[in-house]
Formats: C-alpha cells, structure tokens, sequence
C-alpha cells in the first residue's frame, strides 16, 4: 500500500518557453507542492510584432503557485536564459541559483533594474542545492559562454536530467571540458528523464572546437595588409574575444571595444578573474578607449563590436549607417563578421555587409572563412550524451518544431521506444514516475510583449492596430456638434497620416467630407444623438468611399466635439 502511495507521486514538468521556437527558454518542475524552474529567458520580436522590444514568458502558472516556487536555477548567462529574469523577479520574491559567471551578468541585469533586494546564490559544479523534495545539482558543460552547466534535479521518482545548452568540446579555450563522467553516473544511477537542446541536431558529426577560431583569425590577420580590423560578434562569446584579443597581441595591434553589452560583459569577465581562473586574461596596455584610437595608426587597431546580427541599434549597424559617433568606415577597413545568422537575420546581416561594402571595407563572414563555430552540440554529440545519460524518458527541448521532431527521431534510432518520446508544445504538463508517463493537460502560456516600460500591456488587438496602421496608413475625421440640438457646427474637418498627402488629394478628401456630411445630414434628420451610431455609420460610410475610390483600408478615426 505504501509502495502504491509512494508512485502515485508523479513529477510535472512543463515547458513555458524555449518548445517550438528559439529563445525565451524556461522549464518548470513541479514535486510534492513544490516547483523549481530552470532558466528565464527572452526571444527577440518576430517581423510582425511592430515596436516590440523583447518577448519573455508568460509566468501566470508560476506566479498563481508562487508559494510553491523554491528557486530559479540558471543554466548559463545567455539572453535566451536570463533575459526574462529582471521581469519574474519583480512578481515574485524567490532565490536564484547559477555558476559564478551567470551571476555576474545577472547582477548587471538586475542592477539596471533596480532590484537591489533580491537573493542570488554561486554555485559551483557538483554543487547540489536542496530545495525539499528536490535536490538540484549543477554540472559542467561546454557552450559558447564560460561556466555554463547542465542541471540534475534528484527526487525519489529518479533523476530528471537537462543538458541546458552545450557542446562537447574537447580542446575549450578555459581547458575545462564537459563533466562527462557525471553524467555517465547519473545514467548508471537511473534516469528517469531527459531533457535535451535540439538546436544543431539536424547537423551531422560534431560541432569544431571553439579553438579552430584563432586559427582561421591567425590567417585573416596575417592577410589583413596593415589595415585596421573591424570584428562583430557575440558579446557574451568571452572566449571569442579571448581569442581576438590573444591575436591582437600576437600581430602587436591595440585593442578597443564598441556597444555597451560588449563593454558589460568584458567588465564583469575582468572583474571576476582571478590569479587561479581568468575569464579573460589581457595584456593591460593591450586594450585602449575607443576616444584614443585616433592616436593609433590603422595598422594597430582592432575595434571588437556588437551587431554580428545587423541588429539596427548596435554599433556595427550604425557604423555601416554612418551614425556611430566615435567611428567611421572608411576605404579599406576589414570587417570580420564572427558569428553565423541567427534565423529570421539574414536581411539585416545581408543589408549591413552591403552598407560596410559601399564604404569601400572589405567584409570577411563565416561563409568564406573559418571564423565561427556553434555553441551547440551537433548529432554525434548528442548521441554521446543519450548513451551516457540513458533515460528512460526522453523530451526534446530547446528548438523550432522540426528540431524537436528531428531529436525524436534520433532518439529512436538509438533504441528508445517511441512510447516514451514526448515531443511537446509550450504549456503542456508531462507528469511522469518510475512507471509511468502521460501528456495530461496544459497550463497558461504564451508571449508576454514588452515595449518600453510597458510589460504584457501590448497584445493582439494592439499589434494588429499597428500593423494596420504600418500598412495603410491613417484618416482622422473631426466634427463639432450642438450637445443641445445634435447639429454640426463645425466641419468635418480630415486628417490624413500615411494614407495620402492632403494637398495632393484634395478631390479625394472633398468627396471623403461629402460622404461624411451625408452621415451627418441623414442622423439630423433622424434626430439621432447616440455618438456611438454616428460614428460607427461615418466608419462604415467612409471606408466604402475610400476603397472605392483607392482600393485601401485605411484606419478611420471620427472624433465628435459637443459644445
């Protein structure tokens, strides 16, 4: 009876973030009335989400049981991880756990927030948090950012396993690789799911080593004909611009940095080095003030940037627009974009590298040399870390639907029963025991839009008003009315906004104020004084005439005065 009791316990483990796209990863497990989440990350604005600055998660399932929320475990310190954080931070009061480096560059997010009070924890690999019901142990792994882990949450159900984001990379530039040992433990030990990032795993082999950079660096500066080097990329890559500034040195060149996420991350890298562990380690009259570099021939410059993605405001991309105020391209420069194009980037990369291009720089991107390689494990990886791991259950995380399908597959291949594959969408609840899984339901989830100041205030109707207004512009129409006897005293009188320019279309605007003088005329006469009905007939009147006339719908505003 007590054994019965015991495996009715089942863990619930939902995704609200990071299952079908890519970014605003967050993972919730929920034992025994207490919840733990791994990761609170953002994603960027898709095209059609028009004026929106970030997308993070909808947390409403998490902030309805907030009493049972013992800790955010943080994997690594990518935006896609900790971007959502500041914002979940200010609804609910609750610790937060990651590796050294995590914490550093959370609390600069948090700093920049204003939250002064919140309670933040290192932990170290191997390290194992007890939250209750739960132990949570964190364990080391390779990505593209230092000290990232993956998280082993033990309960008396079994292990659930989440590999986070990683590679398996043999040569890192910290010399510290994957704790591939304790992993194989845990599968010895048993466990009972596996969580794992599908993001390369429609690429066959294994990803290169973060190492292979410098070389194809090494070339490019060899070739560069002393004229002054110009590299975008990641800002949180520490080991990317380790092995810039290592090149830098060796080609005797002066190093100075552009974008304030760049010049954050090497401040927080430099501050937490150590005599024992650098996370960046640089000669001290190597890195110079982007004020100075005028002091400093071309062919002793390298100036390390963001915008590896064209992203509009980054300094890369106002350089190319010639709005950077401390650099200008000019005849010559070579530009190193070190980074491949996050999908959905391509037009802005393409459109920034044609602007540097038109300037007379020449442009060197991962296409025709060898000067990016992914954070993300590709197929042979992934297989090691299932036959190490060797979970019973198996849920593809981290990736766009075709990937996660794609980690299905693999998993299959490997001998997995179909059965216990579970591809799953954002907000569906797995609950799961020694013995048994099921998808049983779905939580509150979606995308929280944050524009400015304002979080979750933007939404759909807003988006599609933007939209419409994006597309075919505005018409405002303005009548002044007796409130005593409903007559028109004045007007109406038309505003146009990205519709037609009024002093061009003057037959268009006289025939838009007849039609509305009609409405007018014919609910004077009908003795009609709801303005509700009066502008709704001038709406529907309006644009009739206007699609008529233009084949457009613009957006139609009346505005009704009473005096």
């Amino acid at each position: 009876m007590q054994l019965i009791k015991k495996n009715s316990s089942k863990i619930k483990v939902m995704a609200l973030g990071g299952l079908g796209e890519i970014g605003k990863n967050m993972t919730v497990i929920e034992y025994k009335d207490e919840i733990i989440v791994i990761d609170a990350g953002l994603s960027f604005p898709e095209d059609e989400m028009l004026g929106v600055d970030i997308v993070i998660p909808d947390i409403a399932y998490l902030i309805k049981n907030k009493d049972k929320v013992k800790g955010i475990f943080i994997t690594h310190g990518h935006e896609d991880h900790i971007g959502a954080l500041p914002y979940v931070l200010k609804k609910m009061d609750v610790p937060v756990y990651g590796s050294r480096l995590t914490v550093g560059l959370i609390n600069v997010k948090l700093k920049e927030h204003k939250l002064n009070n919140v309670k933040i924890q290192t932990v170290n690999p191997r390290e194992v948090i007890d939250v209750g019901q739960m132990q949570v142990e964190f364990i080391k792994n390779n990505h593209s950012i230092p000290d990232a882990c993956s998280i082993a949450v033990h309960t008396d159900q079994g292990i659930i396993y989440h590999t986070g984001d990683f590679k398996v990379d043999f040569t890192p530039m910290d010399g510290d690789v994957m704790d591939l040992h304790r992993i194989s433990e845990l599968g010895e030990e048993g466990v009972l799911l596996m969580l794992a990032d599908s993001t390369n795993v429609e690429k066959p082999g294994f990803t290169m080593s973060e190492k292979t950079v410098g070389v194809g660096l090494d070339d490019i500066f060899t070739k560069s004909n002393g004229n002054r080097i110009i590299v975008a990329t990641f800002a949180s890559n520490i080991h990317r611009l380790q092995q810039i500034i290592n090149t830098a040195e060796k080609f005797g060149r002066k190093v100075a940095m552009s974008g304030r996420s760049m010049l954050n991350v090497y401040a927080v890298a430099k501050e937490l080095s150590t005599d024992e562990f650098k996370y960046i380690d640089v000669n001290e009259d190597t890195m110079i003030e982007l004020n100075d570099i005028s002091k400093y021939d071309d062919s002793e410059l390298v100036i390390i940037t963001t915008g590896s993605q064209g992203e509009p405001m980054s300094a890369l991309a106002r350089m190319a627009f010639s709005e950077h105020k401390k650099v200008v391209i000019k005849e010559g420069d070579l530009v190193i974009m070190s980074a491949h194009p996050i999908p959905g980037n391509e037009k802005l990369i393409n459109k920034v590298i044609n602007l540097l291009l038109e300037k007379g720089a020449d442009v060197v991107h991962s296409d025709i040399a060898d000067i990016h390689v992914s954070g993300h494990a590709c197929q042979e990886e992934i297989k090691l870390i299932h036959r190490l791991a060797k979970p019973k259950y198996f849920m593809p995380a981290h990736g766009e639907y075709r990937m996660l399908k794609k980690h299905a597959q693999l998993a299959s291949e490997l001998g997995m029963s179909e059965d216990n594959i579970f591809i799953m969408q954002t907000g569906d609840i797995l609950e799961i025991n020694k013995t048994t899984a099921h998808v049983t339901g779905k939580v509150q989830t979606g995308n929280v839009l944050v524009d400015g100041l304002g979080v979750g205030d933007v939404g759909n109707i807003v988006l599609r008003d933007r939209k419409h207004l994006s597309e075919d512009g505005l018409m405002i129409v303005v009548v002044t009315i007796s409130r005593a006897e409903g007559k028109v005293l004045a007007g109406p009188d038309i505003i146009s906004r990205g519709f037609v320019y009024v002093r061009e279309s003057e037959d268009l605007i006289d025939g838009a104020k007849e039609t509305v003088k009609k409405v007018l005329c014919d609910c004077e006469e009908k003795n009609i004084k709801e303005w509700a009905y009066l502008k709704n007939n001038i709406k529907e009147e309006l644009k009739e005439y206007l699609y008529h006339r233009t084949k457009r719908n613009p957006m139609i505003l009346p505005i009704i005065m009473e005096v």
